[in-house]
C-alpha cells in the first residue's frame, strides 16, 4: 500500500517526504537548512539564533564589531571642515568657541565679567545660556593667522590618528565616540569653572581623554606598559609646559573624565557592562557635569 503524500507545512502545494529533526514538519528543499544531524526547518532555525549568546568584548559590546575606524575618520573630517568653515567665516570662532562669561560691547571686544552687566554691554557665553559651547569649541582651531594657526589643527589630527585608531578597534564606535565627546565636554566644562573668561577652541581636550583610555585599555590587556608609560608621561610633561600658552583646564578635564569613563568600561562588573547600564552610566555623568556648570553659572551670575 502507497505511503499517503505529505506537504511541506510552509508551502502546502510542495510534496515531501523530509522533516525537521527538530519539530518533526515536514519540510521542502526551500524551507531545509543544513543541520548536525539531518535538516532543520526555518523557524527551528530562527529559534536557535535567538537562544545563542553572543560572546562580549572586555569593554562591553560585541565580539564581532568592525575594525575600520570609522568614528575616527568621521572626527578628524568634521574637525578639518570646521576650520574650512572659520577659516571663511572668522566670526564663527567667536560664535562657538568655549567660553564661559565676559562682557561685549556693539564692536564685539570682550571685557571682565564681574556679575553685573552695564549700558551698552551684553553677557556672552556659557553663563548666558550658550551651553552648545560646551561641545562647538571642541572642533573648532586656531585661526591661521595666529601664532600657532594651522598647526594646532595638524598636531591635533595626528594624535587623534594614532590614539583614535587603537581606542576605537578596543571600545567599539558607539563607546568610542561616547568617550570622544564626554572627554570634549569634560574639558570645557573645567575651563568653564576655573577660567570661564578664557576663549578656548580646540581637540584637545578630547584627545587627552584618548591618551587616558589608551593607557587605561592597556593596563586591563596586560600589554607591555614601557612605551605606553613613555607616551603618559610625555603627555603629562606637556600639559604642564604648555599651561603657559594653552588651556591647561581643557586638558586636564578631558584627561580626568576620559579617565573616569575608560575605568568603568574596563573594570566595572560584569553585570554592569551591558549596553543599557553603560548607556544610564554615561547619561548620569552627563547629568553631573550639567550640574557643575549650572552651579558655576549661578555663581557668576548671583550679582546681575
Amino acid at each position: 500500500m502507497e505511503a499517503a503524500a505529505t506537504r511541506c507545512y510552509r508551502h502546502p502545494s510542495y510534496e515531501t517526504y523530509v522533516s525537521c529533526t527538530r519539530c518533526d514538519r515536514y519540510i521542502c528543499p526551500d524551507c531545509m537548512r543544513e543541520a548536525a544531524v539531518g535538516h532543520h526547518c526555518v523557524d527551528c532555525v530562527k529559534e536557535g539564533q535567538r537562544s545563542v549568546r553572543r560572546a562580549r568584548r572586555i569593554f562591553g559590546g560585541t565580539a564581532s564589531m568592525a575594525t575600520t575606524p570609522v568614528v575616527t575618520y568621521v572626527l578628524m573630517a568634521l574637525n578639518v571642515l570646521a576650520y574650512v568653515a572659520e577659516v571663511a567665516v572668522p566670526s564663527l570662532v567667536d560664535r562657538f568657541a568655549v567660553l564661559g562669561a565676559v562682557l561685549v560691547d556693539a564692536q564685539g571686544e570682550h571685557y571682565y565679567y564681574e556679575g553685573e552687566v552695564y549700558a551698552g554691554y551684553e553677557l556672552s557665553g556659557i553663563a548666558d545660556g550658550e551651553w552648545y559651547r560646551l561641545l562647538t569649541g571642541a572642533f573648532l582651531h586656531l585661526p591661521p593667522d595666529a601664532s600657532f594657526g594651522v598647526m594646532h589643527l595638524v598636531f591635533n589630527m595626528l594624535a587623534l590618528w594614532n590614539l583614535g585608531r587603537a581606542v576605537e578597534g578596543q571600545l567599539g564606535r558607539a563607546r568610542y565616540l561616547a568617550l570622544y565627546l564626554l572627554s570634549a565636554v569634560g574639558g570645557s566644562v573645567l575651563v568653564h569653572v576655573i577660567a570661564p573668561e578664557t576663549v578656548t577652541v580646540g581637540a584637545s581636550g578630547a584627545i587627552f581623554g584618548l591618551a587616558a583610555a589608551y593607557y587605561i585599555i592597556s593596563r586591563r590587556l596586560g600589554r607591555d606598559m614601557r612605551a605606553v608609560n613613555r607616551m603618559l608621561t610625555g603627555l603629562l610633561l606637556w600639559l604642564v609646559i604648555s599651561a603657559a600658552f594653552t588651556s591647561w583646564q581643557g586638558h586636564l578635564g578631558g584627561l580626568l573624565t576620559g579617565a573616569l569613563v575608560t575605568w568603568a568600561l574596563a573594570y566595572a562588573p560584569a553585570r554592569f557592562k551591558t549596553t543599557p547600564a553603560q548607556i544610564g552610566g554615561g547619561l548620569i555623568l552627563l547629568c553631573l557635569l550639567a550640574v557643575v556648570v549650572a552651579a558655576k553659572t549661578a555663581s557668576l551670575t548671583a550679582g546681575a
